[in-house]
């Protein structure tokens, strides 16, 4: 089935000129906001969860209505998965039985990735699937790469991998990355998985995912691997 999603238009024609200084900003400032006491308590749950799973963690921010959390963790029995969205009406959409490795948190995503930079995690996997490009070049702060949480992104570590249907997005994203740490990822077109059981249909991790690659638009992924990683 054709779908029909709309293409991202921007009056930028590149990361926006403004992005090196802002990433700077967040890396020298300090965010002194406290989390809030929801975001604490969901994520003391999972914490403790997690340690009962005594896996290596894989960290679905912004997750949706979760499928991306269900898919990653058939994909990966070994690992634990965790997926995060403020949403509740979202997280709420019956799309079957979580597996076992699989959990699904109702947070705040900015509070809960300061929280697991608190506590040491440190996940295997951390994907950023789809967020809000907010193409408008007056919202770069709302962001990640723009917003004051980055810093934290890039310092939980691990292998990161952001998927957009915007190029600049992810060429963005990954120069922030390189501004903070130093660390060169690779940024590339992409064309969801087959597997043997569906070699003539793709594997689409989220809703957007797949909607977007049937409307015919170019789907981009950055991977970098940011273990051990020193924020300069």
């Amino acid at each position: 089935m054709q779908a029909s999603s709309r293409t991202i238009t921007s009056s930028q024609s590149g990361p926006h000129q403004d992005l090196v200084r802002r990433v700077e900003r967040a890396r020298d400032g300090d965010w002194q906001r406290p989390p809030a006491a929801h975001t604490r308590g969901a994520f003391e749950a999972a914490a403790e969860w997690l340690e009962y799973q005594s896996r290596p963690l894989i960290l679905d921010a912004g997750c949706g209505v979760g499928l991306s959390t269900r898919r990653l963790a058939e994909h990966h029995p070994d690992h634990a998965v965790i997926g995060v969205d403020r949403s509740e009406q979202r997280l709420a959409r019956d799309h079957g039985t979580l597996p076992d490795n699989a959990l699904l948190v109702r947070a705040d995503l900015v509070d809960f990735w300061r929280l697991a930079l608190a506590a040491e995690w440190c996940p295997a996997w951390h994907y950023l699937l789809y967020p809000n490009p907010y193409p408008k070049s007056t919202q770069l702060k709302k962001r990640w790469q723009g917003h004051p949480v980055f810093p934290a992104i890039v310092a939980l570590g691990g292998r990161l991998e952001l998927r957009s249907n915007w190029e600049i997005y992810v060429r963005e994203f990954a120069l922030a990355v390189k501004t903070l740490c130093g660390r060169e990822g690779e940024v590339s077109p992409f064309v969801p998985e087959t597997t043997s059981a569906t070699p003539f249909e793709q594997t689409f991790l989220t809703p957007f995912e797949q909607k977007y690659f049937e409307s015919g638009q170019t789907l981009w992924r950055y991977r970098v691997d940011l273990t051990a990683t020193a924020i300069t």
